[in-house]
């Protein structure tokens, strides 16, 4: 079963009440046991030219598709559609449990990477500030900036590392599974982002912290995500920053505890 599989398994039945394509943001709102849970998912925003086919094809009855159905599209190429299916997963993950902490992935990966070799799958924001913070910081992107390594270089540096932090964009584009092929089995293993499914199913494919997100005010954060907002709007709108631990990794939730082997 590949980690996509494993995500689309076990998803309950409940209703589609919206979903919303923002500049930065997509959002899915289902319904299940009459309770509203919202989900997010970086957008991804389509070449500006002339098509002749649509970029959603369903755009306008997306609302009358299941969830399976909807969250399915997490496994096209579309990275479009995947950004929905994402959102859909992510609106009907289990919600946050007692073995939870809010607290930002920066922060986190600065208290496990202290004097250790840190990855970074995506350059965040946060670059600059974690640099010093961590003994020895390597950034992989797709368009990389001044400093960073291609994407491409990810079979040579990952096994080399310590921690490990990879965006949950690769969830969209579909390279989330081979990059954790490259991770050492001793290295601390993190998915970092608001798209990031707080999903216990996750830990079985090696990964040992999940840093995401979740909706607690729906109708604003739909608001500011069909405006355009970005995550630091969507989050002042009714967003909280949740992390999950993997239960047998012996993890420290105040401090850079370490992982044993997978």
């Amino acid at each position: 079963m590949t980690l996509i599989d494993a995500l689309l398994e076990d998803l309950p039945d409940c209703r589609i009440i919206d979903v919303r394509l923002g500049l930065h943001w997509t959002a899915v709102v289902a319904e299940a046991g009459g309770e509203r849970r919202c989900g997010l998912s970086a957008g991804m925003l389509p070449c500006h030219e002339h098509r002749t086919e649509p970029d959603v094809k369903l755009a306008g009855e997306l609302e009358r598709l299941s969830i399976r159905e909807l969250a399915a599209f997490l496994l096209s190429e579309n990275p479009i559609l995947a950004s929905i299916g994402l959102a859909a997963v992510n609106a009907v993950s289990p919600k946050p449990f007692a073995r939870s902490k809010d607290a930002n992935a920066e922060d986190l990966i600065a208290a496990r990477g202290a004097k250790k070799k840190v990855v970074l799958v995506g350059h965040f924001p946060f670059v600059p500030r974690l640099r010093p913070r961590v003994g020895d910081l390597v950034v992989l992107e797709q368009n990389p900036s001044l400093g960073d390594l291609p994407a491409e270089a990810a079979p040579e540096v990952l096994p080399g590392a310590q921690v490990v932090a990879i965006t949950a964009m690769t969830l969209i584009n579909h390279t989330l599974e081979g990059l954790l092929t490259f991770c050492p089995r001793q290295a601390m293993v993190m998915l970092i982002g608001p798209s990031t499914p707080l999903s216990p199913r996750l830990f079985d494919f090696g990964i040992d912290i999940l840093c995401g997100a979740e909706v607690t005010a729906i109708e604003p954060v739909l608001r500011v995500v069909s405006q355009g907002g970005n995550f630091h709007q969507v989050r002042q709108a009714g967003t909280r920053l949740v992390n999950l631990f993997r239960y047998d990794k012996g993890l420290d939730l105040d401090s850079g505890g370490s992982s044993n082997a997978r």
